[in-house]
């Protein structure tokens, strides 16, 4: 999901730096990100933010379907209503000089942890 206002979109651009992800990943435009939230949270999805003040490291907390990640912009990060909306929020730990990742690699590797739990919970060797 991305909201209508204040987000790329789908452009051309867009399309090119997904490696053709967008055809085969549903996106959705809504209106309002906080109310897209609580649909998700009353249809028994787990929603799950990123965010570098989080207590939780990303590897610490369960992270497997029914699952909706939430990320925030580069710069801004997800603004206080979204935090509040979210059932939990999950840290990248960083070390070194760099404190944040772009939006693309933190996805990137939330989604990395994601599968690696879902593989752990179906007995797969690792």
């Amino acid at each position: 999901m991305i909201p209508r206002h204040r987000a790329v979109g789908l452009t051309p651009t867009v399309a090119a730096a997904s490696a053709g992800a967008v055809e085969h990943v549903p996106v959705a435009v809504v209106p309002n990100l906080g109310g897209a939230i609580e649909h998700l949270k009353r249809e028994g999805i787990w929603v799950t933010g990123a965010d570098p003040s989080a207590r939780d490291p990303v590897y610490a907390v369960e992270l497997t379907p029914p699952l909706a990640l939430v990320l925030g912009g580069e710069g801004r990060g997800l603004s206080r209503l979204v935090r509040e909306r979210c059932d939990r929020l999950v840290r990248i730990p960083m070390h070194g000089a760099t404190s944040s990742l772009n939006v693309s690699v933190a996805a990137g590797v939330l989604l990395f942890e994601v599968r690696r739990q879902m593989g752990k919970r179906a007995g797969e060797v690792r």
